[in-house]
């Protein structure tokens, strides 16, 4: 009996032990395919920006694949676990998950590439931007041995702002520029153009390029997009290579490329004064005047009819100086008034320094220097409200109004006091004492001016608008009516009095020149510029609440053109 029973027992064990397999490898089947589902509602909650969901499904994701007891399948939740914390603003606990998946074994080479890339976002969420760029240079090659060059370019993006934010502007330029080159190898050539330009501007900053260099690559950058389909695109790139070859005074080419652009944007008002704005300055920069004040007027009345003040202000400033290049006084005074209207609406002090000061010059040309005295002491005050001007400015603005103030009493005084004391007449032989006549006594001549006059006499007739005589001072005397009288303009008594009239001369229209030469760096289309972690919105905005870093030179409006930098979020399967 015990012989018959015994075989009985071994069948039902081995029925038992065959259906506790099934049931395993069922309920391993059933957890594999709810982490599997779960990961993917995790991925289409982060496309939607639903990070709290995409959080929760790859929380319960994770905790299926410790059930599950697969090394493998771990490492993969984990990595997606990690990065949704990244995503969701908690680095510190995203990096706690990423480094659980570095000690995993991994699959696939992609998901070891997409773990570098993630523990780099993590920590340059963290601050830690040397040890976040050396991650992302592992991932970089990679993603580069996978052949996955849009990837790696996207990596060597994200690489060059941690440099950015060390101000290695050098290592940020040499990593831009190798973006480009893998965004080429994978055929966008849109994200290509768009990584040179970024590459010219962090080399405009850095000491280690030459001059030809930037040109190169900017020559690279323009061929890249002159061969790009997207108009919109294209309009904003050769707005900003028309920016960096004025900072490099290729002003020639400046005015090629925005040329170029207008055509683009003509149907569009808000670009198309942004564009033409630029390239009234380009103009002024090459001499061009006529042409500039079209550019310059066209410019200021669609930024008007848009309601930007400040922006139309900067076009009347420009406006301006084209005036005042050209001799027009008048019409340069009239656009500086505009100019500084524009800019006290829009708070611009810098602007409305600037204004003043144009405005307080083309009133000494007009002989009004009770107006450019009142203009040059506006542009002090101004000046005060300016936190990050040199005083060198404010000890220029002083030294022209004291200028202004002097030749203003000069001409107030009576004539009299302005040629000095006469010297005495002399002698008449018949008042002269008995005595041998001395043969050496000779009438002397008439001293001229004191020097408190100046060494000059200007003419007091009434203002006639009808033309106007440039002295050696470089200020205008405007002449009277046929047949008015002219009192003689007198030269400097000696070389050192010419030398000091000719330097006040550059020194007046120094600081108007500069600024009336800056091009405006504007985008066509601001949009803060979104990099890095998932979810990070800290990429290169202009006021960072912890980290203090400069702006990229990218503009902001063809950031779509780069695939959003996030968390790299696997696939388990």
């Amino acid at each position: 009996m015990a012989s018959d029973a015994s075989p009985s027992r071994d069948e039902g064990a081995k029925k038992r032990s065959s259906k506790k397999r099934r049931d395993h490898k069922e309920a391993k089947g059933r957890s594999q395919r709810l982490i599997e589902e779960l990961t993917e509602s995790g991925h289409v909650a982060l496309q939607r920006g639903n990070n709290r969901e995409a959080l929760d499904c790859f929380k319960k994701a994770y905790k299926a694949s410790i059930q599950l007891e697969d090394g493998k399948v771990q490492s993969a939740c984990s990595l997606n676990l990690g990065a949704a914390y990244v995503e969701s603003g908690s680095p510190q606990s995203g990096l706690g998950f990423l480094s659980l998946a570095a000690g995993q074994p991994a699959e696939r080479g992609d998901r070891v590439a997409d773990l570098q890339y993630n523990l780099a976002v993590a920590h340059r969420a963290l601050g830690d931007q040397r040890r976040a760029a050396a991650h992302f240079l592992q991932a970089a090659q990679l993603y580069r041995s996978q052949g996955d060059g849009a990837s790696e370019g996207d990596t060597c993006m994200a690489m060059s702002r941690c440099h950015l934010r060390l101000r290695d502007m050098t290592q940020a330029a040499q990593v831009c520029v190798r973006a480009a080159e893998s965004y080429s190898v994978s055929g966008r050539r849109d994200r290509a153009a768009a990584a040179l330009q970024e590459a010219a501007g962090h080399m405009l900053q850095s000491d280690d390029f030459a001059k030809d260099d930037i040109v190169n690559v900017l020559t690279q950058c323009l061929q890249l997009i002159d061969a790009m389909a997207d108009a919109e695109s294209r309009a904003e790139l050769y707005n900003h290579v028309g920016g960096l070859f004025s900072q490099l005074r290729c002003f020639a080419e400046a005015q090629d490329v925005y040329q170029r652009a207008v055509a683009l944007v003509a149907s569009q008002p808000a670009r198309l004064a942004v564009v033409l704005q630029n390239l009234g300055a380009a103009c002024n920069s090459l001499g061009e005047y006529r042409p500039a004040l079209d550019y310059h007027r066209e410019a200021a009345g669609i930024h008007g009819s848009l309601g930007r003040r400040g922006d139309q202000a900067r076009c009347f400033s420009n406006l301006g100086y084209a005036h005042s290049q050209l001799g027009e006084d008048e019409q340069a005074a009239e656009s500086f008034l505009h100019a500084l209207q524009g800019f006290r609406d829009a708070d611009d002090y810098h602007g409305q320094l600037q204004a003043c000061e144009g405005l307080a010059e083309a009133h000494v040309k007009l002989r009004r220097l009770d107006r450019a005295t009142e203009f040059y002491k506006q542009a002090l005050t101004a000046h005060a409200h300016c936190k990050d001007m040199s005083t060198s400015v404010q000890d220029h603005l002083v030294k022209k109004l004291t200028e202004a103030i002097q030749l203003q009493l000069s001409l107030s005084m009576p004539r009299a006091l302005q040629r000095g004391p006469r010297s005495r007449r002399p002698i008449s032989r018949s008042h002269i004492p008995p005595g041998p006549p001395d043969r050496n006594l000779r009438p002397g001549p008439r001293p001229g001016p004191s020097p408190q006059s100046q060494g000059r006499e200007f003419n007091h007739q009434p203002h006639m608008p009808n033309g106007h005589i440039v002295t050696g001072s470089g200020v205008s005397v405007h002449e009277g009516e046929q047949g008015s009288r002219e009192m003689p303009v007198q030269a400097a008594e000696s070389t050192s009095d010419r030398e000091e009239v000719a330097a006040a001369k550059d020194c007046g229209s120094e600081a108007a020149e500069q600024a009336a030469r800056t091009v405006d760096q504007q985008h066509l289309r601001p949009v803060e510029q979104v990099d890095g972690a998932v979810g990070s919105t800290n990429g290169m905005s202009s006021s960072l609440a912890q980290t203090v870093e400069p702006r990229p030179s990218g503009p902001p409006a063809i950031n779509h053109l780069f695939r959003r930098l996030k968390s790299r979020v696997c696939a388990v399967m």
